[in-house]
């Protein structure tokens, strides 16, 4: 077997309409519906579906939990523009910027916290 990327992972979550706010509106992620009322995060070509604590859909993670996530985001616009939204934005920077490294090379990060407290990484490649 060779896998070849991700489509989509699960994210648990304390207020799906808080994170959905948060996500479109600083990450400008598009929020998008599915099945029977489910919601998710829609960017590039992969997606996060969202499962509010106690209503999980099945089947799901063995021990699902908000703030447990730690996430990295590759920007599509420079890392500079990046730190002007989240400063516009009043969010908070944890970390950054510092030099990491991605999938396929170098990166330049930033680090923030979303409505859950879950780890993002912002980056950008070098």
């Amino acid at each position: 077997m060779k896998i070849d990327r991700l489509d989509h992972l699960g994210l648990t979550v304390k207020d799906t309409e808080a994170t959905c706010k948060f996500y479109s509106t600083v990450l400008g992620m598009e929020i998008v519906s599915f099945g029977s009322g489910r919601r998710a995060l829609s960017f590039g070509n992969q997606k996060v579906n969202l499962h509010e604590v106690g209503h999980e859909y099945l089947p799901h993670a063995e021990h699902p939990m908000p703030g447990s996530a730690d996430l990295c985001f590759i920007s599509a616009i420079p890392l500079s523009s990046v730190l002007d939204r989240l400063h516009a934005c009043a969010v908070p920077l944890v970390e950054g910027p510092v030099e990491r490294t991605g999938a396929t090379g170098k990166i330049r990060s930033v680090y923030i916290r979303d409505p859950d407290q879950n780890l993002i990484e912002i980056s950008e490649y070098v």
